[in-house]
């Protein structure tokens, strides 16, 4: 009994190590930086175009997220971010356009249960989490700020 129960843990050993999926963390880096990269040339490009405009930083800085935001929106709904996303992994994830992805994804998913109970309840399912942690986080470094400036040591 025991040797058959031996043979099938290793079986399902070989199984697992035969459909877990090997990464190559070089390589995956490399991708990341690509596509990071490629999001901030855009990005910068948008500041340049503003700055010739002779739009302000301030300005010029919110039309480029909002520009950044705008495309990640579409090529979500296009069903293009993801396999951007696949392919570049963090360097896609990572900046604001991952962001905006996270919210548009589940908005497009569940837009067929309706306005409330499909886009309402499930919009934020993604980035909940980082919404919560994010503003837990802010709060937390203030109030070690604050704690450090009432000590003197900032």
């Amino acid at each position: 009994m025991d040797e058959a129960k031996e043979q099938e843990q290793k079986e399902y050993e070989d199984y697992v190590k035969q459909k877990t999926p090997v990464h190559n963390l070089p390589l995956n880096m490399i991708k990341a930086f690509i596509t990071g990269g490629i999001i901030c040339i855009i990005g910068q490009g948008v500041l340049n175009y503003c700055d010739k405009l002779g739009i302000d930083k301030d300005a010029a800085s919110g039309w480029c997220a909002m520009i950044l935001v705008l495309l990640s929106a579409v090529l979500t709904g296009l069903n293009l971010y993801p396999r951007i996303a696949k392919w570049g992994g963090a360097g896609a994830l990572v900046p604001i356009t991952g962001f905006a992805n996270s919210v548009t994804a589940p908005a497009i998913e569940y837009k067929k249960e309706g306005q409330v109970m499909g886009i309402g309840c499930k919009i934020f399912t993604i980035a909940g989490p980082v919404i919560l942690y994010g503003i837990f986080t802010s709060w937390l470094l203030g109030l070690i700020y604050w704690i450090g400036m009432l000590a003197g040591v900032f």
